[in-house]
């Protein structure tokens, strides 16, 4: 699929988010998290990632029931193989914690920030 298709597709996702992403993005958009930049729906390796921090080179994937499939998780994985050859971490969230616990899901985001900060000197 070329750039532009993905392009498109990462502008709909933007416009129609699941209720969990829309949920974290009002939690971490306009640097909410320790000052830190999140985009939506970030292009990378011609994969598209649910959030991302250029500064910190960090990714978050907010996950649905369908990643629980044994298929989708194989797929996860190889897909975070691919994007960690450009040096991005990946962090997941399921929907249900997004939505049954978003203040425990933002501490962990910011334990996993401030680990890269450590070893990154940030």
């Amino acid at each position: 699929m070329s750039y532009i298709n993905k392009l498109t597709i990462a502008r709909e996702f933007r416009n129609n988010p699941t209720r969990a992403e829309n949920i974290l993005w009002n939690a971490i958009k306009r640097d909410q998290i320790l000052g830190y930049r999140f985009r939506r729906q970030y292009i990378v390796a011609g994969f598209i990632i649910d959030f991302y921090c250029p500064k910190l080179r960090l990714g978050i994937e907010v996950d649905g029931e369908i990643h629980n499939l044994d298929d989708n998780r194989i797929r996860d994985l190889e897909r975070e193989n691919i994007i960690s050859q450009y040096n991005i971490n990946i962090i997941r969230f399921t929907n249900k914690e997004i939505k049954d616990n978003i203040l425990t899901v933002l501490n962990n985001l910011k334990a996993k920030i401030k680990n890269i900060e450590q070893k990154n000197y940030i």
